[in-house]
């Protein structure tokens, strides 16, 4: 490799570092106690454990959804979904099919005793205010696309960083840090060492993310082209003005698709569905399945089962690429390795951010 080339990595190293660092601290910072989501909610909110009897009888989805419309006179269902360690349904209501999140309402119905269960604490609440701040710092999409890029920057640092590492350890042994020199010599070893070593992780953790901040898009082209042929014979035809039950929907689509179980459900008029289908999405039951989707669609008139089909590769990747982001896949160890890293992480970009401002206020040179 040629001086000018080395010269010319290290240059788009160095920019795209500083140009993303802030950012980038941002989302180590805020996906620190993210990662640890599940354990923060469980720990704070304390929701009330709720086992059934041998042979109790439990309401059927219909009841759970007329006790949860009941309490909210003038609305219409719009999702269902279910709690996995719990005989707890969950109903989303609002005015109108296409109602916005904002007039949305959320309630958790005990299938043991039928009755709607009080809000969690307020782990929720704060668990969400970080999740939007690491998900688009509450800009919505203009903030997703900004930090995806902010991603693809991080990316080109991290790539450019380990093409002039060698180099840059021409005459050193890997690893090398030189504890006796001054100290920003020993930090630019640091901050190379680091970076070198969780560079794999960085980068899984860092596309991934890229992958999650184009969500909406992505669910906008599945919904344009797969979701818009699985309805295409009922277009033109008039919405149902009488829905089936939504027990026998969930139950057809789980006939269709055995040994898989149902995530949620998407009533008719969602952005998830069409005016005349329950979609219901199902998951595999093993760790390397269940964050895959397969929408069923029902006739919400008939019942009947109309489509069905596995998600597209790129609704694929996003669904692979959340869990992934937050280390969800191997639970708790992998969780703490997750945290280290991020930590680590967090050191390579202070140090870099250090040997940035020692270099411009006329530190030691290296």
């Amino acid at each position: 490799m040629t001086r000018n080339t080395v010269r010319a990595w290290t240059l788009i190293h160095k920019w795209t570092s500083l140009i993303c660092t802030a950012f980038l601290l941002m989302l180590c910072i805020t996906g620190l106690p993210l990662v640890f989501h599940d354990e923060i909610d469980g720990a704070l909110n304390h929701d009330p454990k709720i086992v059934a009897a041998p042979g109790q009888r439990l309401s059927t989805l219909d009841e759970v959804l007329d006790t949860a419309l009941k309490a909210r006179p003038g609305e219409v269902g719009l999702f269902m979904s279910f709690d996995t360690d719990r005989p707890v349904v969950n109903v989303t209501s609002g005015p109108r099919p296409d109602a916005s999140e904002s007039q949305m309402h959320f309630a958790s119905i005990d299938q043991t005793t039928g009755k709607i269960l009080a809000p969690g604490g307020a782990a929720g609440g704060v668990m969400d205010v970080i999740l939007r701040i690491h998900k688009d710092m509450f800009l919505g999409l203009p903030g997703l696309l900004f930090l995806g890029f902010m991603g693809l920057l991080f990316t080109a640092a991290i790539v450019s960083g380990l093409v002039v590492y060698p180099p840059f350890m021409r005459k050193l042994d890997f690893g090398t840090v030189r504890v006796s020199r001054s100290s920003r010599l020993k930090w630019l070893d640091y901050h190379n060492l680091l970076g070198v070593v969780t560079a794999a992780w960085v980068l899984v953790v860092g596309l991934t993310g890229v992958i999650n901040t184009l969500s909406e898009p992505i669910i906008q082209v599945w919904k344009a082209n797969e979701l818009a042929a699985m309805t295409a014979p009922y277009k033109g035809k008039p919405a149902p003005t009488h829905l089936s039950s939504i027990g026998k929907a969930v139950a057809t689509a789980q006939a269709a698709a055995p040994g898989m179980r149902v995530q949620f459900v998407a009533f008719p008029g969602g952005s998830f569905s069409s005016n005349h289908h329950y979609a219901v999405f199902m998951q595999g039951e093993t760790p390397a399945t269940e964050k895959l989707l397969t929408p069923a669609l029902i006739d919400a008139e008939t019942g009947q089962l109309t489509a069905m089909r596995r998600m597209p590769w790129y609704a694929q990747a996003l669904l692979l690429s959340q869990p992934l982001h937050f280390g969800d896949y191997g639970g708790l160890p992998l969780k703490i390795l997750w945290a280290l890293l991020d930590l680590v992480t967090i050191v390579v970009l202070v140090s870099g951010l250090y040997l940035w401002l020692s270099k411009r206020r006329g530190g030691e040179a290296s």
